[in-house]
């Protein structure tokens, strides 16, 4: 029948919203002073900003920029990039987040994670690519804000993210393992991170391997001395220096490589090396760039970053928005405003050669641990960080890099998710099995490839439980007659449809109803794969002089069936509310015919 028919002169048609509405809906208040406070937060905290506010901001700004120094140098080794380029990351976003950012504790800049999603594709075809994928991955994240888009990263369940975040976290310390006892090797994906280490054991070096486990102990050591007891001056100094524990791993040994070098004219220790000394040049992301003999177009460096134009800014967008919601206390969290903002981070970061950035859990911890006020507290950071690469980076040539993987290694340690691992087995066990499923595949495959496993199987798990709804049938007895009464408790889609006939049809053969009742209470939607199916189970129990009702289902779902065979379900849809009346009407409008036959 066609979509212009009426039942009960009803209008049944499918309603579209109209283009003109759509684009209303989407862009109504969008240019209001309210709008513009919502996506500019920094006008809604500085007009009441204090002195004492800048005191602790610029306090804590200094604990993230001693924690990030450190970190981005690192995590530059991570990405198998030259050291500046961690650092060329660690100052953008801290400036952009302070205007744009909503939460006051999260620090954008770059990440383990990240760090090492960005080896895999561009590792080896130098930071040209990198510095590509910042800016692709920022114009995504935004695009994805501004379209309302972040609902996204709620296909990524719990059990996924603890999964990937866990097997993240080992495959990075996995790949620091050759720093830290001084042997040579490219690759920190987690086998051959491993196959690594077994073919050099005979080259391992004794003072690096002292050092980095040195360093890992010492840091687990200072990481308690934010516990310290005593008087507030005792206290406060625990904390710091719990705060501070990087840097002072770092600081301390680069002074014992510095010294130990000047002592014997020689390095006991593999050092970081030269780093690029000044700061970065303000410039044009690469849209083109020759590595060696061979010229890539925009287009090639496009293809050559592969899935990472997707995967990238989706995690970068888990990330931020999780620890944005971590922080918040209770309060909302605008989740588009993240995305925006680090899509802006990510775009403005692309110009002074920073890799991809997002929210990094561990700053953002010691942000808030340090009393941060307002998000001004990235500024200091950011002038930080830029004082160290004006000045310091001499300095940075005497870091061993067994002291960066020591601390690499040591945050890794707290990224393994023991506990939320016992929260799932502990609350329920099927969802085990994405989780030890995604972390599996993440150190045997890859983390993008493992992730995709993980969802592809927690889809699979919610599709199956969407296509067996629970279907309860209790059989009545009428005037001497069999009745089935069945509910669904869910709405009905394509992949429950034979399901659903073919439990109805075994309930009634099993208690030889001759009427069926079809409570349809909890059903909102039907498709048409589940219409065309209850078309053909209508018609086989009147094959089989058998009658079914649909009792207690909305005009929206009549009406969708009621397109699909309008001369069919029009004589079956009832709304009494006993179905005693129902039951009796039917046998009453049988007993005629039965007798003219």
């Amino acid at each position: 029948m066609p979509l212009e028919s009426k039942a009960n002169g009803e209008d049944i048609r499918e309603s579209f919203p109209q283009p003109m509405e759509i684009i209303y809906t989407c862009t109504r208040g969008f240019f209001t002073r309210k709008q513009l406070f919502k996506r500019l937060p920094i006008l809604q905290w500085l007009p009441s900003y204090t002195l004492q506010y800048l005191v602790d901001d610029i306090v804590a700004g200094l604990s993230v920029a001693l924690t990030v120094i450190p970190q981005g140098i690192a995590y530059a080794a991570i990405a198998n990039l030259d050291p500046q380029y961690g650092l060329y990351s660690a100052f953008m976003g801290c400036f952009i987040y302070c205007i744009v950012g909503s939460c006051k504790d999260v620090t954008i800049g770059p990440t383990a994670i990240m760090s090492l999603m960005i080896n895999a594709h561009v590792g080896n075809s130098g930071p040209e690519f990198a510095i590509l994928s910042a800016f692709v991955t920022g114009c995504v994240v935004l695009l994805l804000g501004i379209l309302n888009l972040g609902f996204l990263v709620q296909f990524i369940s719990f059990p996924v993210t603890v999964g990937f975040t866990s097997a993240a976290a080992i495959t990075i310390a996995s790949g620091q393992v050759k720093s830290l006892i001084g042997i040579s090797g490219q690759s920190n994906e987690f086998l051959d991170s491993w196959i690594n280490v077994f073919q050099h054991v005979q080259d391992i070096r004794l003072w690096d391997s002292v050092l980095g486990v040195s360093t890992i102990i010492v840091l687990l050591i200072l990481m308690q001395m934010k516990n310290l007891k005593g008087n507030i001056f005792w206290r406060m100094f625990g904390k710091y220096v719990a705060l501070s524990r990087n840097a002072i791993a770092v600081i301390t040994g680069a002074f014992l490589a510095y010294s130990l070098s000047d002592i014997r004219n020689s390095h006991p220790f593999l050092l970081t090396g030269n780093v690029t000394p000044g700061l970065p040049p303000i410039q044009l992301p690469p849209f083109s760039t020759t590595i060696g003999e061979l010229s890539y177009s925009f287009s090639e460096m496009i293809a050559k970053l592969g899935t990472s134009i997707i995967t990238l800014p989706l995690i970068a967008v888990l990330e931020s928005v999780a620890i944005a919601k971590a922080f918040s206390k209770g309060k909302p969290i605008d989740a588009t405003q993240e995305m925006i903002a680090l899509g802006i981070s990510n775009i403005a970061g692309s110009f002074v050669s920073s890799m991809p950035v997002t929210g990094s859990f561990t700053r953002s911890a010691v942000n808030n641990n340090s009393g941060v006020r307002t998000q001004l507290g990235g500024i200091t950071t950011g002038i930080v960080v830029l004082v160290a690469l004006g000045l310091l980076t001499k300095t940075f040539y005497y870091i061993p890099k067994a002291s960066l993987a020591g601390v690499i290694i040591a945050a890794m340690l707290f990224m393994v998710e023991f506990q939320a691992a016992a929260e799932i087995w502990r609350t329920k066990r099927i969802d085990f099995i994405p989780m030890m499923c995604t972390m599996v595949a993440c150190l045997l495959l890859g983390l993008e490839y493992g992730m995709i496993v993980g969802i592809g199987i927690n889809v699979c798990i919610v599709l199956y439980q969407i296509s067996r709804p629970s279907i309860e049938t209790m059989p009545l007895t009428i005037d001497g007659i069999c009745v089935l009464v069945a509910k669904p408790d869910q709405n009905l889609m394509y992949s429950s449809a034979e399901y659903l006939k073919h439990q109805l049809l075994k309930q009634a053969d099993k208690h030889q109803c001759q009427f069926i009742v079809l409570d349809g209470l909890h059903i909102n939607s039907v498709d048409t794969t589940v219409a065309k199916a209850l078309v053909s189970m209508t018609h086989d129990l009147e094959h089989s002089d058998r009658k079914i009702v649909y009792w207690k289902w909305n005009r929206s779902v009549q009406c969708t069936l009621l397109r699909m065979d309008r001369t069919l379900f029009q004589k079956t849809f009832r709304h009494e509310e006993s179905i005693d009346v129902i039951i009796k009407e039917l046998i009453a409008q049988q007993t005629p015919t039965r007798s003219a036959v």
